[in-house]
């Protein structure tokens, strides 16, 4: 007899039973969580409020705020939104650098590979945590508040925002790493600073360039619009022309964003093709 006659045959309860992917107590959950979305949703388009009347005009609201922005106010550019420019990429390039600084003492103690102290691991990560949770613009709101209005309050809040997105994801890179070359240099009797310097930093450098440059492109779009509560940069220019309704040096200023923005992103994008 052959190998497949001697295997028994399915019983009819078996095969009436059928196969299913997922398990009724699963199903049940996954059942659970799409209605609680589905009512989220709903109760979401309820609480907004919207006005049917403003949702139909609003083409021709845009199409007359689009008249008004055309042609942008060419000769504007060098006055005002040049210099105010710059002085977002300073307030961008010099907030990363600021974080940097603060975000990689707590990624050392975050990392629970690393520091072995669960109190001091977990100090660190409530002080991330706390950076990641403030909006960058509340940030801004503070420190105009405690420094006035200005470069030097964006800068503070590009800074601090972005402690929790650099600290957090270095953090997790030191944790990822092999432990292979760390026994390596312990067995050789390398101390705390040699073991960081040449077994962890080696394995980390990578993804820590690629997170310093992912968050600088990020802050440089965040910077622009920190001058809308007083945080300088290009934000207070933009803010200005629309309060005074000047929509042709409004187009002018969002055409400059949007150019800074590209520009950002291809130097990013070269930069890590040569560094990483």
């Amino acid at each position: 007899m052959s190998e497949a006659a001697t295997l028994p045959l399915p019983t009819a309860a078996a095969r009436a039973r059928g196969w299913h992917r997922h398990t009724p107590l699963q199903r049940f959950y996954r059942f659970a969580i799409w209605l609680l979305i589905v009512a989220a949703v709903v109760e979401s388009i309820r609480s907004i409020e919207i006005i049917p009347e403003f949702l139909l005009d609003a083409h021709t609201q845009m199409a007359d705020l689009f008249a008004r922005m055309w042609p942008p106010d060419v000769d504007y550019y060098p006055k005002s939104v040049h210099e105010a420019l710059i002085e977002t990429l300073h307030i961008a390039s010099l907030g990363t650098l600021l974080s940097m600084a603060m975000a990689i003492p707590l990624a050392l103690l975050v990392a629970g590979n690393l520091t072995r102290n669960r109190a001091i691991n977990f100090a660190a990560r409530v002080a991330l945590v706390t950076s990641r949770s403030v909006n960058s613009l509340v940030w801004a709101l503070l420190f105009v508040a405690v420094f006035g209005p200005g470069a030097l309050a964006g800068t503070l809040a590009i800074g601090f925002r972005s402690i929790g997105f650099v600290g957090k994801l270095l953090g997790e890179a030191i944790e990822q790493t092999p432990r292979g070359p760390i026994e390596a240099l312990e067995a050789a009797g390398a101390g705390w600073f040699a073991r960081i310097w040449y077994g962890y930093w080696p394995q980390v450098k990578p993804a820590f360039w690629s997170i310093v440059l992912l968050r600088w492109d990020i802050n440089v779009r965040e910077s622009a619009v920190l001058g809308l509560v007083g945080a300088g940069g290009i934000g207070m220019v933009l803010d200005t022309a629309m309060n005074l309704f000047q929509w042709s040096r409004v187009a002018t200023v969002l055409l400059a964003i949007f150019g800074v923005v590209v520009i950002a992103e291809l130097v990013v994008t070269q930069v890590r093709k040569r560094m990483l």
